[in-house]
């Protein structure tokens, strides 16, 4: 438990650490929420290739890590964890970039859908159990520059 502790500390911190315009870089993505900021650093999948693959064959990933889903227009996204080793939050947002959903601990290797429902432009995949920990949910905001069209709810500049 203090581990855990120390790796959710770890990424607020990061989150506190970063230089503003980090932001809006390609590789990082923030949310807010009630419990205040959250940064990861992200690899994008914006690709359907990317995309197939995403965290597949994976070991373990920073708590500080996760990868972000980019779609070309809102709609269905639907998930599975086949060749998935490590246990993943799923966090889907609109076209804001507004959490819509979030699906804990997907267990690894289960080929059952997960579904984000509609409307969904991007998905953060990160450590199991974290976004419960750092009060991540329905309501929270996503910073990315994905969102710039949206009109995004909380903008890069």
């Amino acid at each position: 438990m203090r581990r855990m502790a120390q790796a959710v500390l770890a990424v607020l911190a990061f989150g506190l650490a970063a230089p503003a315009w980090a932001a809006c870089a390609p590789g990082v993505v923030e949310l807010k929420g009630p419990r205040g900021v959250a940064r990861f650093s992200v690899s994008l999948a914006d690709t359907d290739a990317t995309r197939s693959r995403g965290l597949m064959f994976v070991e373990k990933m920073a708590s500080s890590a996760g990868m972000l889903f980019v779609y070309d227009r809102p709609g269905r996204a639907v998930f599975w964890m086949k060749n998935t080793l490590i246990p993943l939050d799923m966090i889907f947002a609109d076209a804001t970039g507004i959490v819509q959903r979030v699906h804990e601990n997907a267990r690894p290797h289960d080929e059952t859908p997960i579904d984000g429902g509609d409307g969904v432009l991007a998905v953060l995949e990160i450590n199991g159990g974290l976004a419960r920990r750092l009060g991540i949910g329905p309501g929270t905001v996503m910073r990315h520059a994905a969102f710039a069209e949206g009109p995004a709810a909380w903008p890069c500049d």
